[in-house]
């Protein structure tokens, strides 16, 4: 599932008429390369939410046959934010695991090295990257493949598999991911790898040209 529903306030003006998984990063849109990586992944089937200019997404995604994938929609007639959303769309996700994208995120990450599941002990993976310097702080401390706290030395990148069990157990409506992530750290029930590669969340005008201009000289670091 890739999270497309957001306004990307922080990017304003840009996405006041384009929706920010429609802007230009190497000269193509955003969520292409994201739908490039899941399909190099043996990724087949695809879960886009929609809410702020969803009708520009879903006409340049399409069915996803042009990406060789299937894409299926979730409207969201109200922003539900990240996790209501991920609730609202389990209807279309089944009961098995699935690998979840934020829509923001600009990464060569390699979707194949994920787990089919999170352990047994778990509710949720996700994946972390060494906090970068253009980010006031971290999220998590890691040790053996387990996040164990809150703290400075790693930052989630917005990548994850989740149980959809454990999203049953949330309620239904506008809400964050946050806190129940948080909640899930607290109960030592994350598990995680770290992704020293290149990693970037695409949230203000600065972030976005930088990128891009990193991209035209040839040096994605």
């Amino acid at each position: 599932m890739i999270l497309a529903a957001g306004r990307g306030e922080r990017l304003r003006p840009l996405t006041d008429t384009t929706p920010k998984p429609l802007l230009s990063v190497g000269g193509e849109p955003l969520i292409a390369h994201q739908l490039r990586c899941l399909r190099s992944a043996g990724i087949t089937e695809v879960v886009i939410n929609v809410h702020h200019l969803g009708e520009q997404i879903q006409a340049f995604c399409g069915d996803g046959q042009h990406f060789g994938l299937t894409i299926a929609y979730s409207h969201e007639p109200v922003l539900l934010e990240t996790a209501g959303g991920i609730v609202n769309a389990l209807p279309l996700l089944g009961d098995a695991p699935f690998v979840l994208l934020n829509g923001d995120v600009f990464s060569d990450f390699t979707f194949n090295t994920l787990p089919a599941a999170p352990p047994d002990w778990a509710d949720l993976h996700i994946v972390v990257t060494p906090t970068p310097a253009y980010r006031d702080h971290g999220d998590f401390e890691c040790t053996n493949d387990r996040v164990t706290k809150r703290g400075e030395a790693y930052v989630y990148c917005g990548i994850a598999v989740i149980d959809p069990a454990w999203l049953g157990t949330l309620p239904t409506g506008p809400f964050s991911l946050q806190q129940p992530l948080f909640q899930a750290v607290a109960s030592g029930r994350v598990s995680a790898q770290i992704w020293p590669g290149e990693w970037i969340d695409i949230g203000t005008p600065t972030q976005l040209r930088d990128i891009n201009a990193r991209l035209s000289s040839g040096s994605p670091n």
